[in-house]
């Protein structure tokens, strides 16, 4: 359920982290309906070259790669609307690169939206922000979380929006569409997708 004090945004901006084995449908579903909602994503590699080859050995060219862009300003607040974490096994390698952790602090910390589905709820709770807070995640990294997640296939709780994996990335998408433009994108981008 969407919150009712959810603001609408005009132009919204979305930084989405790609790291090897990340897993395809649960980026690239919801960053197609978010653009198809007109916010502006940008697909940020965090490897130092912008080619990342998904779980599935889909090979993505990202918009840039992370050491070139600037997700915090001078005074660390978000320079985007959402930081959003797709799942897959480059959670690992996002957890051993420590920026997703540290972006994820920033922008929970800001009231920033934090998205993330599949095992990338774990890049949340390495960033102290599932502590006390109603989250889903894959049922695979249930164990390595602070609480049992909710069972539902979106949480939103204040600004925390978790998933539970690649089968429930159109709801992630249109979640994210309805918190940031309203329920009617959010209907308007379902008709226009036949859902």
């Amino acid at each position: 359920m969407i919150e009712k004090n959810s603001a609408i945004m005009k132009n919204p901006r979305v930084l989405c982290l790609l790291a090897e084995g990340f897993e395809e449908i649960e980026a690239l579903a919801p960053v197609d309906l978010l653009r198809r909602a007109n916010c502006e994503v940008v697909l940020a590699a965090v490897a130092d070259h912008r080619e990342v080859r998904g779980r599935n050995g889909i090979i993505v060219r990202a918009d840039t790669v992370l050491s070139e862009i600037c997700p915090l300003n001078a005074e660390g607040k978000p320079e985007f609307d959402v930081l959003m974490i797709p799942g897959g096994p480059g959670v690992s390698e996002l957890r051993k690169d420590g920026r997703a952790i540290r972006l994820a602090t920033a922008y929970g910390q800001a009231g920033a939206w934090v998205a993330a589905i599949c095992a990338a709820p774990l890049i949340l709770a390495d960033a102290g922000l599932l502590a006390n807070r109603r989250f889903t995640a894959h049922f695979s990294v249930w164990s390595e979380l602070p609480q049992v997640p909710d069972p539902q296939r979106v949480v939103i709780d204040g600004n925390l929006i978790t998933s539970r994996g690649a089968g429930t990335a159109l709801d992630f998408g249109l979640a994210l569409i309805e918190v940031l433009l309203g329920a009617q994108k959010r209907e308007e981008v379902s008709v226009s997708i036949m859902l």
